[in-house]
């Protein structure tokens, strides 16, 4: 049997399977359906310093190929999690990687540095937040501001700091760099595209905020890109995400130069999902005779 068992930034998950952050809230309601040890870990809803009710209904659409989301980032606050649903979390067999968002670099700070005492395995930072000290530019959308708050989170950090990456760049390479110079011990991406949607009867956006995310497997073929692209110029490891819906996705997403993949909005639709798509890979490892999940990662070829 093949070892799936992989390694990112020291961290050993039991496979590379995990749940993407803002689609499986903190596992409660997943347990139901089996055990959360099958996953190689959980990335929990994004948490900031403070409660957030999140963005006014309609909040979600869906859209071909994928849905739209501007959910804005409710959740109970960083001090809730680690009191309420961490504890639960720890006894359910699978690594917790803490996922954190924040309007300015001192909200950052101080999620990491308290996450730093918390039994989280690994911090993720969304860097796709607006900067509200720097007129609302996304923290990800530039190499200066991105290196500046990772590097920043990075002296607060003990734990293994994610950098997850915004796919709204011209450059997303040049992203990934800035970021490992700053300290990320590794990348997460993509995150979601910006999109829109709008209702011909009232000729308004569908969504309240006018905008929102776009995820689903519209996503992969960007994704794949983006993960090829930025595993060639950083040496640090990558969890790849954007539209994994089945097992050959995952694979594409190692071959691309992932070394773990997230599994996000196809949850909504199967939450089944990750148990199908961990058996598929299973079934290709064994019947390609390769010994070991880790050995697919980066082995495209390239014309």
């Amino acid at each position: 049997m093949a070892d799936l068992r992989v390694n990112i930034a020291g961290v050993t998950f039991g496979n590379p399977l995990i749940a993407a952050s803002g689609t499986f809230g903190f596992g409660r309601e997943f347990a139901q359906f089996y055990p959360l040890s099958t996953l190689g870990g959980v990335a929990c809803k994004g948490l900031t310093l403070r409660e957030r009710a999140g963005n006014p209904p309609p909040r979600i659409a869906e859209t071909p190929g994928g849905m739209l989301n501007s959910v804005g980032l409710q959740n109970p606050g960083v001090e809730h999690f680690i009191r309420e649903d961490l504890p639960w979390l720890r006894e359910q067999g699978t690594a917790v990687i803490a996922n954190i968002a924040g309007n300015t670099p001192e909200e950052y700070c101080k999620m990491a540095e308290r996450l730093s005492e918390a039994e989280v395995d690994m911090v993720e930072l969304n860097i796709s937040c607006p900067n509200v000290k720097q007129g609302g530019a996304a923290f990800g959308t530039s190499c200066e501001s991105a290196a500046a708050v990772t590097a920043a989170v990075r002296r607060y950090c003990k734990k293994p700091l994610m950098v997850k990456l915004s796919p709204n760049v011209t450059d997303i390479g040049e992203i990934a760099v800035a970021v490992e110079g700053a300290g990320a011990d590794a990348l997460s991406m993509i995150n979601t595209l910006t999109g829109m949607r709008i209702d011909l009867r009232t000729r308004r956006p569908i969504l309240k905020n006018n905008t929102g995310g776009l995820s689903g497997p519209a996503l992969l073929p960007v994704a794949l890109r983006m993960v090829w692209q930025a595993s060639s110029r950083v040496k640090i490891p990558i969890v790849g995400l954007g539209g994994i819906s089945t097992w050959q996705d995952a694979v594409e997403m190692l071959l691309a130069g992932a070394s773990a993949v997230q599994i996000g909005t196809v949850l909504f639709s199967d939450p089944y999902a990750p148990v199908k798509i961990l058996k598929g890979l299973e079934a290709y490892l064994n019947q390609n005779e390769i010994p070991a999940v880790s050995e697919l990662t980066g082995k495209v070829k390239p014309w």
